[in-house]
């Protein structure tokens, strides 16, 4: 999870460090771009660790998300 928010991170604003260099409209592009790979990783980042709180807050202990038991006779 980390690492996306990360990426995510360094990724849009490399996006925008190129954007300004091709458009010359610094530091424009590159300001944009970390704000939105902040604004994007932090969406990405709550919302898987809301899903990995849900499938751990299951109510007898087990994920939510239940594979059939092969093992029925």
């Amino acid at each position: 999870m980390g690492v996306e928010l990360a990426a995510s991170i360094v990724g849009l604003t490399l996006l925008g460090l190129w954007i300004d260099y091709r458009w010359e409209c610094k530091p424009t592009g590159v300001l944009i771009g970390a704000g939105l790979g902040v604004v994007g990783g932090l969406y990405n980042f709550i919302r898987q660790a809301l899903r990995l709180g849900r499938e751990g807050s299951a109510p007898d202990g087990q994920s939510e998300l239940r594979q059939d038991d092969d093992t029925r006779p």
